[in-house]
């Protein structure tokens, strides 16, 4: 059912704006000063954040300002619940156990009479991060390794309760932390991992860390791009009409759309997008190997999924004639063969020539994977909309470009499409939503609904 689309682009409310003193737990709203509040999350961010900008005329708490009355310094819970004009509500609050704190309290502006403060706000487990080195060994899957780290209190982990959704991985790889703090690990770890449901290995890798309102995820790329959309969006010059012109296939309407294709081909080649090598030696046999990838090899393969149809097409004017010599990035990696192998003596000696991290199948995949993902980018705004989160599937339509009145969608442009960031703005007047979507290949699939 389409919402009322100029309604929703009205103000939210802001039910709760709370912050707690560090020093003996007093608390004061500031919802009499708010003047505005952007909330982001992204997938390549391992923290939701938001600001915070209000006014103080000094008689907030014990005749004086927040800022010096509680006092501000830094740390303090922040709780914070809000709501859209379609009755989604983001509640960041003790009793949901991902309630906000303050990273950062920068003065605007101010005079004698009043002041005007910016808050930056983080989750716990971003200020947890900075406190928690780890060194346990590693051991296992991947993912294992990923839920222990989020999961493990006594500052031996983030300790957090938050909900996870950790994806499956299918490759193993054991690791000594070296006292280095769990978002290092959890992001270096996202580049070594293969799904066990979505990839295969030696044909696509790569993982995402990062939360939103609703946890922490660890999901494959694959994964990301083989959801079904959870909402479909038009962009047209019809007014909306406070969401009566907006067909009935569609949940709402585009207020402003930008789309960046974001393919330097000379950059896309230096990092090796579309073609690389990988020369491994192996120091236990002496033996060196070289690999060759290319992304459109594994263009068909089921365990590599697209949002689009296709992968771009390359002139062939600078295609190599010789293959073995057609790559435009070449990484080196000495193999860390019989490494820290698990089980007693005689597992470690059976294990001792294994691989620890199988690079070669695994290492410039994600490079591919990565570089990909960025290839194509829409931004939208849209009335302010609190179901939708950073890693979430969308559907976008525009209609094609022609030099006469045109009713056709464009099959190029439109499509699936991952929401890599987002915020929601709020002021006293207005709530909206600005998303920054992208996918890795051209061409517009059929919805699936």
């Amino acid at each position: 059912m389409t919402a009322n689309v100029g309604k929703a682009a009205e103000a939210s409310f802001i039910k709760d704006l709370t912050i707690v003193s560090n020093k003996d737990g007093k608390s004061v709203s500031l919802l009499l000063g708010f003047i505005e509040l952007r909330y982001y999350e992204s997938i390549m961010d391992n923290t939701v954040k938001a600001t915070v900008m209000y006014s103080d005329s000094g008689d907030t708490i014990d005749g004086k300002t927040a800022r010096s009355g509680l006092p501000i310094v830094g740390e303090e819970m922040v709780s914070l619940k809000i709501e859209d004009n379609n009755k989604n509500i983001l509640d960041f609050s003790t009793k949901k156990n991902n309630e906000l704190y303050v990273k950062k309290s920068t003065p605007i502006s101010e005079d004698t009479r009043k002041e005007m403060v910016g808050l930056t706000l983080v989750s716990a487990e971003d200020i947890m991060n900075t406190k928690v080195n780890l060194t346990s060994r590693f051991d296992g899957k991947i993912s294992d390794s990923v839920n222990r780290i989020l999961t493990e209190g006594n500052f031996k982990g983030l300790g957090t309760k938050k909900k996870l959704d950790v994806e499956t991985t299918a490759n193993s790889c054991n690791k000594i932390p070296n006292n280095k703090h769990p978002y290092f690990w959890l992001n270096k770890f996202s580049t070594q991992a293969v799904s066990e449901t979505t990839q295969k290995l030696g044909e696509s890798a790569g993982y995402f860390f990062f939360e939103t309102y609703n946890g922490f995820f660890f999901k494959s790329i694959d994964t990301l791009i083989d959801q079904e959309p959870k909402k479909s969006f038009i962009y047209n010059e019809t007014p909306d009409s406070r969401g009566t012109t907006v067909p009935e296939s569609y949940d709402g309407k585009a207020l402003t759309m930008s789309s960046d294709n974001r393919i330097d081909a000379v950059q896309k080649n230096k990092i090796g997008a579309y073609s690389n090598r990988i020369v491994t030696f192996d120091p236990f046999t002496t033996y060196y190997e070289v690999s060759r990838f290319k992304a459109k090899d594994f263009e068909q393969s089921s365990a590599y999924k697209k949002g689009g149809k296709n992968l771009p097409d390359l002139n062939d004017k600078f295609k190599n004639p010789d293959a073995t010599e057609d790559f435009s990035r070449t990484t080196y990696y000495v193999l860390d063969t019989g490494t820290m192998p698990t089980g007693d003596s005689k597992q470690q000696i059976e294990k001792s020539g294994d691989q620890n991290f199988e690079v070669a199948k695994i290492h410039n995949q994600s490079i591919m994977r990565y570089n990909l993902l960025f290839s194509q980018q829409i931004t939208i705004t849209i009335p302010a909309d609190f179901s939708l989160h950073a890693g979430d599937a969308i559907f976008i339509d525009t209609p094609e470009i022609k030099d006469n009145k045109n009713d056709t969608v464009d099959r190029q442009q439109g499509g699936l499409y991952i929401i890599s960031d987002l915020c929601h703005l709020i002021t006293t007047t207005k709530s909206l939503t600005k998303m920054n979507l992208v996918r890795e290949s051209f061409g517009r699939k059929p919805k699936k609904r």
